[in-house]
């Protein structure tokens, strides 16, 4: 086994720069669907509820009364589901700045990525791709606390929904809990970058 951790321990400097590769792949890949109506239109209820960003949004704070006679954000109204193109909705889409905001957004994200995996080569640009990659996730694990639909709602059905609400994540939640794996992997980034700018002023 000692020779199996030798092994591994000389190859980490590979591995960590696999690490950035990894991070640039996710970052240009989900920031680039940020070009498409299906994601924009997937980031709304995170963003119009955040502290941090609503104000991006036109729409953000405005509510409605549903069929129900619940008052609820207007923009659950205008979900369009992954795969299904409703042109009502879009339009609505189009006057709260949902697309241009995500536009801005996915390139921010796939600027990042790039920081990232240049790291490889130039440490100083690495360091500050981690620290934007960290400070990046800590803004969306902030959607833990802000979005309600992280959690799976209670719908009612034939009897009361035991699973619903805290801790029971959605998909969307996740997916953002998730971003727990970047947060970490911005730090080890911006600590290895750290250590070869130093090692050059040895």
């Amino acid at each position: 086994m000692q020779k199996i951790y030798q092994v591994v321990t000389s190859y980490q400097n590979t591995f960590i720069n696999f690490l950035k590769i990894a991070v640039f792949i996710v970052m240009a890949w989900i920031g680039g669907l940020k070009a498409f109506q299906y994601e924009a239109d997937g980031i709304v209820p995170f963003v119009t509820n955040s502290p941090f960003m609503s104000f991006f949004y036109n729409n953000s704070g405005k509510t409605v009364v549903n069929k129900e006679g619940k008052t609820i954000g207007e923009y659950i109204l205008y979900k369009n589901p992954e795969g299904k193109i409703v042109q009502h909705n879009i339009d609505w889409h189009k006057e709260n700045g949902t697309y241009v905001f995500s536009y801005v957004l996915g390139s921010v994200i796939v600027c990042i990525g790039i920081l990232v995996v240049l790291g490889i080569w130039f440490p100083k640009i690495g360091f500050w791709g981690g620290l934007f990659t960290f400070v990046m996730s800590v803004v969306t694990l902030s959607f833990l606390i802000t979005t309600p639909e992280v959690y799976v709602p209670n719908l009612g059905g034939d009897f009361a929904t035991p699973n619903h609400g805290f801790p029971y994540l959605s998909g969307a939640g996740r997916l953002v809990l998730k971003d727990v794996i970047m947060m970490s992997g911005g730090l080890i980034i911006v600590s290895d970058c750290a250590k070869k700018i130093l090692q050059k002023y040895a």
